[in-house]
């Protein structure tokens, strides 16, 4: 599938092989997982961050696994996961620094049309977001009030 905004291909992914069952050597239970999970939240870390530091540096092969359901549903669960869903928020702060950026330099025209294209991104991913419920039907971004909404 091609790129939305470029004429070049997509990039093909790697994708983790698919377990059915939890390996043997697999030895965390569910408990001292919950542990650092809620950790790891509570230091500030995002959920997509949470699964790097799960899987590189306790050895959890797939959360998936441990508990029937992804990560940000075991968040959701516990009442602890944001109201601004994680690459929404990441978008909206490219989109801030890049609004600073053109304040100070007004004829800089590619991150112009940069920040152009990020705001659509956003403006999709909130209809998303607000047609699957995650999102308020009344939410709406706006770039002034999105410093305000990120932190």
């Amino acid at each position: 599938m091609a790129k939305m905004h470029s004429r070049k291909r997509g990039s093909s992914r790697s994708r983790p092989p698919k377990i059915a069952k939890m390996p043997e050597w697999y030895d965390i239970s569910k408990e001292e997982l919950d542990k650092l999970i809620m950790k790891l939240h509570d230091s500030g870390v995002p959920p997509s961050r949470i699964g790097l530091t799960l899987r590189d540096q306790y050895g959890v092969p797939s959360v998936r696994l441990v508990y029937g359901k992804n990560l940000s549903s075991f968040l959701e669960g516990k009442g602890m996961l944001s109201e601004i869903p994680e690459d929404l928020s990441n978008l909206m702060k490219r989109a801030m620094h890049l609004r600073k950026h053109l304040k100070n330099n007004k004829k800089d025209l590619h991150n112009k049309r940069s920040l152009h294209l990020n705001e659509n991104k956003i403006r999709r991913l909130v209809k998303y977001y607000r047609n699957s419920g995650r999102l308020s039907k009344g939410w709406e971004y706006k770039p002034e009030t999105a410093e305000i909404a990120i932190t």
